[in-house]
């Protein structure tokens, strides 16, 4: 296995009243990127949330204003709410952001959970695992091909043609995220890889077992997969001195999908030699990528994870 990279979660969505700042989003991906870090990661909604709701400015927009503040670090969604999008467009939009960063494109992608966005959109909620498998060939194509033709009711695709085509060939990685067995199989599959959310060490072995298995069902080499973990954190003096605060952060605006092995039991806290060896945990457990979602996006939990526990896991 290679070396294990570090992303860092973006907070462009917040808890209402607080809305998302946005030259403050590109301050924070330029300081990530100063501090050496892999990746960054934004959540994608359309809507999201009643009582409280929760502001969100829009990923691919954010990526590519961070891909024009930066140049090294790589930008992912974690995840795109795949069957919301029309699949053509976005093809368009993700190669255009592509092109811009200089090929930094990491796709996250995954069907959502949430009905009233779909209604809202217009998107059968019940179809959208199928949505989600139409979409990805759609968008392989279009990016693979010269000329594409095929009826992907509704979209009747005669003669496309669709330059310019990603800078990553044959495409830009596709991480597909959920935690059911069909999930599972499109991450193997269809995808490079799985993106997974709040899983502890034993649970992410377990589900990445499956994601490998399929892979050899599939005749498909599982040592080519990527694979990532996002988890909260918070570093302190002590476990006791930041438990109650992060655990209350997690429940007033995380979720967790009760059909799922996340859980925010998952979250990492401690000092900087507590929570280095709870990540080591992860990386044994099989993790490629761990994605950072810092104790309230603070700049010292930022600063505190490059220069103290990135170090120890490196080591």
């Amino acid at each position: 296995m290679g070396a294990v990279r570090f992303g860092l979660a973006m907070p462009n969505f917040t808890a209402y009243p607080a809305l998302p700042d946005p030259e403050g989003l590109l301050r924070y991906a330029e300081r990530a990127e100063a501090l050496g870090y892999e990746s960054l990661w934004v959540w994608d909604h359309i809507l999201l949330g009643v009582d409280p709701h929760f502001p969100i400015l829009e990923a691919l927009t954010l990526l590519a204003a961070v891909a024009a503040r930066t140049r090294r670090i790589r930008l992912g969604t974690g995840v795109l709410v795949l069957p919301l999008r029309n699949p053509v467009v976005l093809a368009k939009q993700l190669a255009s952001l592509d092109q811009l960063s200089g090929g930094r494109l990491i796709l996250g992608v995954a069907v959502g959970w949430y009905a009233r966005e779909f209604e809202a959109v217009g998107v059968p909620f019940r179809r959208r695992g199928r949505l989600l498998e139409q979409n990805l060939e759609i968008l392989t194509r279009l990016w693979q091909e010269d000329v594409v033709e095929g009826d992907y009711p509704p979209h009747r695709l005669r003669s496309a043609v669709q330059f310019p085509k990603p800078v990553q060939r044959p495409r830009p990685p596709i991480l597909i995220g959920g935690y059911v067995e069909a999930a599972l199989r499109r991450a193997a599959v269809l995808g490079d890889g799985w993106l997974t959310y709040f899983y502890t060490p034993d649970a992410f072995a377990r589900s990445w077992a499956r994601v490998q298995q399929f892979a050899r069902e599939a005749g498909k080499d599982p040592e080519i997969l990527d694979n990532g973990n996002q988890l909260a954190i918070c570093v302190g003096r002590s476990r006791a001195a930041v438990e109650a605060p992060l655990m209350a952060w997690l429940q007033h605006e995380w979720d967790v999908a009760a059909w799922s092995e996340s859980t925010r039991d998952s979250a990492i806290y401690g000092t900087v030699e507590e929570c280095a060896a709870q990540l080591q945990a992860h990386i044994a457990a099989g993790v490629k990528r761990l994605v950072f979602i810092p104790y309230r996006y603070e700049p010292g939990q930022v600063e505190l994870i490059a220069r103290e526990i990135l170090p120890r896991l490196q080591a």
